[in-house]
């Protein structure tokens, strides 16, 4: 490793590892009851004779019989062959890769009062709980501006359908049933469009202008009476914050439309902007990007919803509730949009947020969107010197993350942004962002340092960038036929649209090799 050109060297375990279900051996235990298991019996019972025989499966599930040592060489092999955020750098654009303390994961995952707790048991018994929910909703409300929330929502594309189900239900109470389109923009979250699609709402997108982003022209031509609301994600996809965002917030009031504002990502906001104060009548925090929580399977997510005042009697059920006493769960809402989950939402997750806001408290929360801030601008200074990389829309500046482009690399070598993202494995890095679809600026990729990163990290993650540039100007193919240090290489990619290729199940799977 070169102190002054820092790329360390990589190279990934391979393990030739069966799946769990390939290395069952009849008759194998990891742990035998024995007579131990007939004291239970006498005393508990033996757990189904009061289950009813309907439900009762007709023969044992066909569950892998294994030992324990061999469990734990197979879990500790795969974990070798797992790249993350614990041990590598991983500015995923838009989903806010950041370090999430582990005295929150003690607390989520090994005391005894937050995962032997289930949802049924009385209020009385989970009143730690409940205590924690509520007081989470008041720091969200607190940070947004908005009067309440719901942390129902099993992740963001959940509260946005859950935002779309109250703007349906909120102009349904008023007789207002004309109103079935929903305006987004392309540089908004794709679940802007698709969640309200999925609650019965016709489409509109917006394109950006030269700026990137909207204009409140394009907006004024397509808004009407038929708008129930508008639904935005600032700072876009791009990085790019609509500095002219009260101008649409006022337009779409004035034609009685609602506003939804995607704050899944606010890591460039946090005790700076306000949902409440930019006028948006709903929005939703993601707890698994802004907030801490680990992202993806390493979490639970949660999709924070809130929403003002006079969408309060919208939100779902149940509620969480403080009558100066003891906590309680509000059910009854003749209004309400209902469950958008079952039970009340992931509430490890609920934990390890609440955790980290008390940590960091309301100046460390401005810390961190200032850290997140200065942490991509100086990135982005350092990618302006690498050859190959364009910046499209200049004239703005960025908050928190930016979408470069390889458009110029890609047509000078044949080596396209796909290709890169792959060889990126073979320096350490577990994921590369282009965007999402569709790719309105060509060859992207979207990195985004967030306030957890370094500047030495920083540092290592723009020389790498650079020295795969370097790699496809002089040597292509080296690029193009990545990765060679990673435990799977070169993946061809197939289109999940095709049913052959989807297996749901193992039973599924199994039938389609004809393997039962």
């Amino acid at each position: 490793m070169n102190k002054n050109n820092k790329i360390r060297k990589f190279h990934q375990a391979k393990w030739d590892e069966q799946i769990i279900f390939e290395l069952d051996t009849p008759g194998e235990r990891g742990i035998l009851f024995r007579e131990v298991e007939k004291e239970i019996v006498k005393k508990v019972g033996d757990g189904i004779s009061d289950i009813s025989k309907n439900i009762v499966r007709s023969k044992s599930p066909n569950l892998p019989e294994i030992n324990q040592l061999k469990v734990l060489r197979h879990y500790m092999r795969l974990s070798q062959e797992t790249m993350g955020v614990d041990v590598a750098i991983d500015p995923h654009g838009t989903c806010t890769m950041k370090y999430s303390p582990k005295i929150q994961e003690h607390l989520a995952s090994r005391s005894p009062n937050v995962t032997e707790i289930h949802p049924y048991q009385p209020e009385e018994t989970i009143q730690g709980l409940l205590e924690i929910i509520y007081k989470l909703e008041e720091f969200l409300m607190e940070i947004s501006g908005m009067d309440a929330f719901s942390l129902q929502p099993s992740g963001g594309a959940q509260a946005v359908y859950a935002g779309a189900a109250i703007i349906r239900q909120y102009h349904e109470k008023r007789n207002d049933n004309k109103r079935d389109e929903i305006i987004t923009t392309i540089f908004s979250h794709p679940c802007d469009a698709a969640a309200p699609a999925t609650a019965g709402y016709k489409i509109i997108t917006l394109m950006p202008d030269e700026n990137g982003y909207p204009s409140i022209e394009a907006l004024e031509k397509v808004i009407s009476n038929r708008t129930a609301g508008i639904f935005i994600t600032n700072p876009e996809d791009t990085g790019i914050y609509n500095p002219k965002i009260n101008d649409f917030v006022k337009l779409a009031h004035k034609h009685g439309a609602l506003c939804y504002y995607d704050q899944a990502n606010a890591n460039g906001l946090l005790g700076i902007a306000r949902a409440k104060e930019a006028g948006f009548d709903v929005c939703h925090f993601n707890l698994h990007k802004t907030f801490s929580v680990p992202h993806n399977s390493t979490g639970g997510a949660v999709g924070a919803v809130g929403c003002t005042k006079k969408l309060t009697e919208f939100l779902p059920i149940p509620r969480v509730a403080f009558n100066g006493k003891k906590y309680y769960l509000k059910e009854k809402n003749n209004n309400t949009i209902g469950k958008i989950r079952s039970y009340f939402g992931n509430s490890h997750s609920f934990l390890k947020a609440y955790a980290w806001i008390l940590s960091l408290g309301s100046a460390g929360l401005k810390e961190v969107a200032i850290g997140a801030v200065l942490n991509n601008n100086y990135m982005d200074k350092k990618m302006r010197e690498i050859p190959g990389i364009e910046i499209w829309y200049e004239k703005e500046k960025r908050l928190e993350q930016v979408r470069y482009s390889w458009n110029k690399l890609y047509e000078d070598t044949g080596v396209t942004t796909e290709d890169i993202r792959r060889r990126f494995v073979d320096y350490g890095i577990p994921h590369y962002f282009p965007s999402h679809h569709p790719w309105v600026i060509p060859q992207p990729f979207t990195p985004e340092p967030c306030e957890s990163y370094s500047k030495s990290d920083i540092d290592e993650f723009v020389n790498i960038i650079r020295k795969i540039s370097d790699e496809a100007y002089s040597n292509p193919d080296i690029v193009k036929n990545s990765p060679h240090n990673a435990s799977i290489h070169k993946v061809i990619k197939s289109d999940l649209t095709i049913k052959k290729d989807i297996y749901v199940t193992w039973r599924q799977y199994r039938k389609s090799k004809q393997l039962d």
